[in-house]
């Protein structure tokens, strides 16, 4: 029976997707782990692996295919000993990809729990078939789906041998062979039900009649907009968002970063093996601050609040039509030059879309910089699941009172975003308080 290939998602935000490139054609021999395509996601470029081995039958999108939804099928497989006559029937192409029309209507913010399952293809991201009793994700490939159907074998009930304990056709055969027990599964759990957003209050035609006609061009939402609309939209009407400001006098912290950057080794090419930036330093005393403060170091969840061991950075890198937030893993333990040569690679990556969606998914906390804009001080909005976000304004000379006399120094405003559920007032203050005390004396960070 042919094998239904399905758009992945490839990432939790992920609802639509644009096939970028086949890289079989039809006819062609695919074998599990083989990239049969590649995806342009919301927020990177990934390349798509076959989890079952046999025969390209049919591709449904083509190249270049805009907003093909999640999961709808974009090509057949033909299973070994099947031939094109399988293909009677089959759809002269995929279920209609979402096409933006102009009057761009964003859909209801969903909880994570109910966003589209991956497919089953998609190596990076395995497809979930259903829960079992202990609220676990079972994950299965196509045909072992069929073959348990066909069996009348419970997938929940089994241990995959697979990749990430994915089910395999090896699995089903043992059970059919009575090599390998089946467990009873616990019913499955229903998930929560949405809570609705409210209605907006004026429609995209009732908005257009307040402007003269032909006053304006409509420029289509693409994807990334889409969906950074929905998060943003789903950050601030689910966050209880809580602010605090403070200043940071950082000649110490520039004088530190002259000496580190000057003591870099020099290649053949003239080419210092790093290069330190302010936004490095402030990623590395963010992530020293919460070691110091680690009942700020957290992620809201409504069983728990998650206590993380690491300090995870995410940082606001700005590309093309969007935002994206590559993270610095435990960055509380690197050194600057590492952050920096990391954050470097992360962010060229970031703007050619090259990420892949474990490097910018995760994190506790995240930092926006706009500093390099001349912005002073702006509030940033929390990026879930993150429980902390610090804004970063430019360094300027400021006049500041030391001992009843007036001098100038370099100071750096910066603004603390919080969720009010996990990080308090008084416990935000402290990570700030940490955070200031590590710019201002930033030799703590070299200890």
């Amino acid at each position: 029976m042919p094998i239904n290939i399905l758009m992945p998602a490839l990432s939790p935000t992920m609802e639509v997707g644009n096939l970028a490139k086949w890289l079989k054609k039809e006819g062609d021999r695919v074998k599990a782990g083989d990239v049969i395509a590649e995806i342009e996601t919301d927020k990177a470029t990934m390349e798509v692996e076959a989890v079952d081995e046999g025969t390209l039958g049919k591709i449904l999108v083509p190249e270049g295919a805009q907003e093909v939804k999640v999961n709808a099928p974009i090509a057949i497989l033909l299973e070994d000993g099947e031939d094109a006559s399988a293909l009677k029937g089959a759809p002269a192409s995929s279920a209609a990809p979402a096409k933006s029309e102009g009057k761009a209507t964003a859909a209801p913010v969903q909880p994570a729990a109910e966003k589209a399952a991956p497919s089953p293809v998609a190596s990076a991201q395995p497809a979930p078939t259903k829960s079992n009793g202990s609220g676990g994700r079972v994950f299965a490939s196509p045909l072992a789906k069929r073959l348990a159907r066909e069996g009348g074998i419970d997938l929940a009930a089994l241990s995959g041998s697979g990749p990430h304990g994915r089910v395999v056709k090896a699995d089903i055969e043992a059970v059919r062979s009575g090599k390998a027990p089946v467990a009873a599964a616990a019913p499955a759990a229903a998930p929560p039900a949405a809570a609705p957003l409210p209605a907006p209050s004026m429609n995209d035609a009732q908005i257009m009649k307040l402007f003269e006609a032909g006053s304006y061009d409509v420029v289509p939402h693409d994807n990334v907009r889409k969906i950074i609309a929905r998060r943003l939209v789903e950050a601030k009407t689910t966050i209880p968002h809580f602010y605090l400001t403070v200043d940071c006098e950082i000649d110490a912290l520039l004088a530190l970063r002259s000496e580190i950057n000057a003591a870099a080794p020099i290649d053949k090419e003239k080419n210092p093996a790093w290069k330190v930036s302010v936004n490095d330093m402030v990623i590395k005393a963010m992530a020293m601050a919460l070691q110091r403060v680690p009942d700020a170091n957290v992620t809201w969840t409504e069983g728990g609040m998650l206590r993380h061991k690491h300090s995870d950075v995410g940082v606001a890198v700005s590309i093309p039509g969007g935002l994206i937030t590559p993270v610095v893993r435990k960055a509380e333990i690197k050194r600057l030059s590492e952050i920096s040569n990391e954050m470097k690679d992360l962010a060229a990556r970031a703007r050619t879309r090259k990420l892949a969606p474990h490097e910018y998914q995760g994190g506790s906390t995240a930092v926006s910089n706009l500093g390099m804009f001349g912005v002073k001080d702006f509030a940033a909005v929390i990026n879930p699941p993150h429980a902390t976000i610090l804004a970063v304004g430019a360094g300027e000379e400021r006049a500041v009172v030391r001992k009843g006399k007036i001098e100038v120094a370099t100071v750096m405003t910066v603004t603390l975003s919080t969720d009010h559920r996990a990080v308090d007032g008084a416990l935000g203050a402290q990570l700030l308080s940490a955070f200031k005390a590590l710019i201002e004396k930033p030799a703590g960070m070299m200890a």
